[in-house]
């Protein structure tokens, strides 16, 4: 097993080891796994192209880590604890050798179906243990695996599929979720009405019972295509480089990003990752509350827990079904030890009431966690009080879809923690802080872009389809370092605390949203002439979705806003609807015609009175307008 720090003077030195010779610290650490073939070399790589491969010419299945290699020890431990939407439902529970049988029917079941080493599978599921069956039954043989949030719209499904060019949906008929049943299926239905000609079977588990529309020449049902399945599926063998997923997420220009990770260094990350950060002993309930649909979900829920051979929760539900003590009651019911959480469900969840947590016994919790955003003061001291009562150390974990795994957070019980700062690298992490020229500042209690001057072994590898993209957007600002698109902050004793995005990218609850692609799916209604999206300041989500809107016939109605709603969230998806929608007659632009958001963000942001100088404007006259219609 992966090297697990227990001591602050073991951190240091751990950390040294890892900067002063990386090769040969993750050589340790990747030969605590089961490979086929053993890698001939650690490490090999270029940012300026980009290429990196870690654990070179070694061969393994993931897989065989995370389930086949604990069977010995612990095959009658709980792998997965699954909690359903309704609290009155069947818990169910998983041991690893009852997932390992699972999962190998399931591969057949996707054999069976013409899937093999290579080909694109996308899912479409609620918070299902088939959905973690599915994602290891892809890896088992050598399928990539793509899972797409199940809030999303038909058209960033067809989207999606349509770049990974797959061969198979697999989803379910609807989705519980709180008090909603969500037709998940239709949704898929429609997205094979807009495109989707890769698709050659659409796998429909049946979640609900729920009537669903069919199609004899695509649609199977899961359990069909499982029953008498064999429970033994041989693991393909797999190089260290071939891709194991890809996931979709915003990038500041409309078209979604498919990050590409690959199997041995995303193994080895996040193994490693998940057992330092959340100090995971035998005999822990660990629960991380994120949806599969984003990478938290893959690295924390999935992977890295079964990695580490943990019994890890997956939640159905929302926080706040039937009630505000939903997540509470949970912690109480399994005694859970571990908990991993956003900032926008702690914020939720505050507004409701000291009291409800007041209600429930959380004494098991030995360990907090925050993903997705920075965590504001209030929250942090929030969570600390009443669900940590002051035992439990928190770790604001700060990390991208593309870095695969957790990179700068506080170790608990080992390093120390302050409001508001992820603080420190984890061992074999090297961040620097960067002037726009890209001259590195050494010293400490200064601000900058943050980069990665270093590899690990689950950096992005490529944009599937695309490796130009990948190149431009990570790699090109600043010559031999990674870019993560955020600024940060160094405080007098080194403690990183990341501000936020640079780029037009908004983080709405924890969810990476491009502006762009916002602007486009407004831009969809026939009465916009244009449109212009920010974040601004978000109480709940920590940044809300501000659009500032030009109307063909100077249309400034309910009627209009709703409409523009309905198409935002049918081009992508509920969760990027705007939260404040402004019409207005133009927008300040420079004279080559861009649009200049900086304006627009502190006007959203109440700071309209700090706007600088607007005399090179191609339209100054305009930004007085802006500002009297300001709904702020």
């Amino acid at each position: 097993m992966t090297t697990q720090i227990t001591s602050l003077s073991q951190y240091k030195e751990e950390y040294k080891k890892s900067v002063d010779n990386p090769e040969a610290f993750w050589k340790e650490q990747a030969e605590t796994f089961t490979w086929t073939k053993p890698f001939d070399k650690t490490l090999e790589w270029n940012f300026d192209e980009p290429d990196v491969k870690w654990f070179l010419n070694g061969k393994m299945n993931i897989t065989v880590n995370c389930l086949d290699r604990h069977i010995e020890k612990r095959g009658d431990q709980t792998a997965i604890l699954w909690e359903p939407n309704d609290p009155k439902a069947e818990v169910q529970e998983y041991t690893y050798k009852e997932l390992l049988a699972a999962v190998n029917r399931c591969a057949n079941g996707l054999k069976s179906k013409g899937i093999k080493k290579g080909d694109r599978v996308i899912f479409y599921m609620p918070m299902v243990p088939e959905l973690a069956i599915g994602l290891l039954a892809c890896a088992r043989i050598g399928a990539i695996h793509s899972v797409v949030f199940a809030g999303f719209s038909a058209q960033a499904l067809a989207d999606r599929v349509d770049d990974a060019q797959a061969k198979m949906i697999v989803c379910s008929d609807y989705n519980n979720r709180g008090n909603k049943n969500i037709p998940v299926k239709s949704v898929v239905d429609q997205a094979m009405d807009i495109g989707c000609n890769s698709i050659e079977t659409v796998l429909v588990h049946n979640n609900t019972d729920g009537d669903v529309e069919w199609s004899d020449d695509a649609d199977v049902w899961w359990h069909e295509i499982i029953a008498g399945q064999s429970d033994i599926c041989e693991p393909e063998i797999m190089d260290s480089e071939d891709m194991l997923f890809i996931l979709y997420t915003s990038g500041s220009t409309g078209k979604p990003k498919g990050v590409v990770h690959t199997c041995g260094g995303y193994m080895v990350y996040t193994c490693y990752s998940f057992r330092n950060v959340f100090q995971y002993k035998d005999g822990d309930i660990y629960w991380c509350t994120a949806d599969i649909g984003w990478i938290t979900g893959h690295s924390y829920i999935v992977y890295g827990p079964l990695l580490a051979g943990a019994t890890t929760m997956m939640f159905e539900g929302v926080p706040t079904f039937p009630d505000a003590g939903r997540f509470w009651e949970i912690c109480e019911k399994h005694k859970v030890n571990q908990f991993y959480t956003a900032p926008t469900a702690i914020r939720a969840l505050m507004a409701k009431g000291d009291h409800w947590p007041a209600k429930y016994d959380l004494s098991s919790i030995k360990m907090l966690g925050s993903v997705g955003e920075p965590i504001n003061e209030e929250a942090w001291e929030w969570y600390d009080k009443h669900i940590g009562k002051g035992n439990a150390p928190i770790a604001d974990t700060w990390w991208q879809t593309e870095t695969g795994g957790i990179m700068i957070t506080p170790i608990p019980g080992v390093t120390d923690t302050k409001p508001t700062y992820a603080s420190y690298p984890l061992p074999g992490i090297q961040p620097v802080l960067v002037d726009t020229e890209g001259n590195i500042k050494e010293e400490n209690n200064v601000e900058g872009l943050l980069c990665i001057k270093f590899p690990w072994p689950s950096i992005i590898r490529t944009t599937y389809g695309d490796h130009e993209r990948c190149k431009n957007v990570y790699f090109s600002a600043f010559k031999g370092m990674y870019f993560t698109g955020d600024g940060a902050r160094k405080d007098e004793a080194g403690r990183i605390r990341v501000i936020g995005r640079v780029d037009d990218v908004i983080n709405v609850s924890g969810h990476r949203m491009g502006t762009a692609e916002v602007e486009n799916a407004i831009n969809e209604h026939p009465n916009v002439i244009e449109s212009a999206v920010v974040g601004y300041p978000h109480d709940i989500k920590g940044q809300g979705i501000y659009a500032y809107v030009i109307s063909q016939n100077q249309q400034t109605d309910d009627t209009f806003r709703k409409e523009i709603l309905d198409v935002v969230k049918r081009e992508i998806g509920p969760i990027a609807k705007p939260d404040m929608i402004q019409f207005v007659n133009g927008l300040p632009k420079t004279r080559s015609g861009k649009i200049m958001r900086r304006i627009l963000r502190k006007i959203a942001s109440k700071d309209g009175d700090n706007l600088g100088d607007i005399s090179t404007l191609l339209n100054p006259e305009i930004v007085a307008d802006v500002k009297d219609g300001a709904l702020v």
